[in-house]
């Protein structure tokens, strides 16, 4: 099957490097940047297509810092590094960028730093809740007026049993900040500060150090159940201290905004006010008109690894949001053939929303112990629905701590696998 004779000279210019605005666009030069000798060049034969698969470190944690505003904590994101190699080889300014399955909207904030337009859906309302307000950068000085403004009461309660995570005043100052942002809500006062408080509070709620409300737990990006949150206290001989709402709200607002400067705030806020944030089922996004997606850079759901829903549940409570009927949305597949049946109507879809021209990375990992290689599943999915398959880009890296606390050891080589198929449309 032919390949588009840019993304070939591209990647293989890449690969063998011999292209030197690839080595400014993606390449950290001295030691810290990818060995490009070492990339792999093989064939895929899949169903009668042959495509070219390219294996190397594209990118690193260490390779063009991310921006500081992406340190959320949510569940099975991939680094920004994934979708700027994309946005930067595949687009211009002023072009849609696309993820339907946005998660912390990794992909469209990525895209609004760089000056592209966005477009982000995601079935579990948490998502929006969680990357919309940061296009819409606070001044330090306005969220401390608005702190001023609100009375955290201390005698109010929750209306369940959290006393395993939080002590007793830092309890009553979520209860506190939760009605106020609820009754914002309702009365329809809601604002960009708001929005904001609520997005990094969501994101304070639980976490392994002094920098979040609660006792010491697991990673941040999930909350444990209560009865395991005991064993965790009873295990580590420890008991929830006091923390202070505001201050660690505010503190998280500096390091959050700690790479933002004027240009890079103005630029979140013409994409945010541009962009289409949806919480649909991404086989049916009615409002994205068609062909008007020049790059989709996204990661589905994938054989039922992550439990977003009851991993969530402390997240929902916060936000008044039915965790059951969330979960009752969301796409676990276990079975590969439901998986597969669902991911050829979601490229129905993406064919209708992506230009002629434009072009879909669809990074698919490694599962069950790299045994189930997804992307050779995707390949002719892709095909079937008219996209032209373009390459196989397989972006190999060493472990992250919170990579071996998961257990992603991708078969004990040490090595974090993406694997991202790409897609033309003619």
């Amino acid at each position: 099957m032919a390949l588009s004779d840019r993304v070939y000279g591209l990647l293989k210019g890449f690969s063998l490097g011999r292209t030197a605005a690839l080595d400014d666009m993606f390449l950290q030069e001295g030691p810290d940047g990818p060995d490009r000798s070492r990339t792999i060049v093989d064939q895929l034969e899949i169903e009668g297509m042959r495509v070219p698969r390219f294996t190397n470190e594209f990118w690193t944690s260490r390779q063009r810092q991310a921006s500081s505003i992406h340190e959320v904590s949510y569940r099975a994101c991939f680094k920004p590094q994934l979708p700027a190699f994309f946005i930067d080889l595949l687009t211009e300014k002023g072009d849609v960028v696309y993820d339907p399955f946005s998660g912390r909207g990794t992909t469209v904030i990525e895209a609004g730093l760089r000056g592209r337009n966005v477009a982000a859906n995601d079935i579990n309302p948490l998502s929006r809740l969680t990357s919309y307000p940061r296009f819409f950068v606070p001044k330090l000085s306005e969220l401390e007026d608005r702190f001023a403004s609100i009375s955290f009461e201390h005698d109010a309660r929750a209306d369940l049993d959290l006393s395993m995570f939080y002590h007793e005043r830092t309890l009553s100052e979520i209860a506190s900040l939760r009605d106020h942002l609820a009754q914002r809500k309702r009365e329809g006062t809601e604002d960009e500060l708001d929005r904001w408080i609520r997005m990094v509070a969501t994101n304070r709620l639980t976490g392994h150090s002094k920098g979040f409300f609660s006792v010491y737990t697991l990673p941040p990006n999930q909350a444990v159940t209560q009865q395991s949150q005991r064993k965790i206290n009873v295990k580590r001989g420890q008991v929830p201290e006091y923390r202070d709402v505001r201050k660690l709200i505010m503190k998280k607002t500096r390091d959050l905004t700690k790479d933002l400067g004027p240009l890079e705030c103005r630029g979140l806020r013409r994409a945010g006010e541009k962009g289409l944030f949806l919480d649909l089922d991404a086989r049916r996004t009615s409002p994205i008109q068609d062909g008007s997606v020049k790059l989709m850079v996204t990661s589905p759901p994938f054989l039922d690894i992550v439990q977003y829903g009851t991993d969530n549940w402390l997240r929902c409570w916060f936000n008044s949001i039915d965790m059951k009927e969330v979960s009752s949305r969301l796409t676990m597949l276990r079975d590969l053939d439901d998986w597969t049946g669902f991911m050829r109507e979601c490229f129905i879809e993406f064919f209708r929303v992506v230009a002629p021209g434009g072009h879909v990375a669809f990074e698919v990992g490694e599962v069950r112990k790299g045994s189930l290689r997804l992307d050779e599943h995707i390949v002719p999915i892709g095909s079937d629905a008219g996209f032209e398959p373009l390459a196989v880009v397989v972006n190999q890296q060493e472990f992250t701590k919170t990579s071996n606390i998961w257990g992603v050891n991708n078969m004990k080589r040490g090595t974090n696998t993406n694997r991202i198929v790409l897609f033309r449309r003619p």
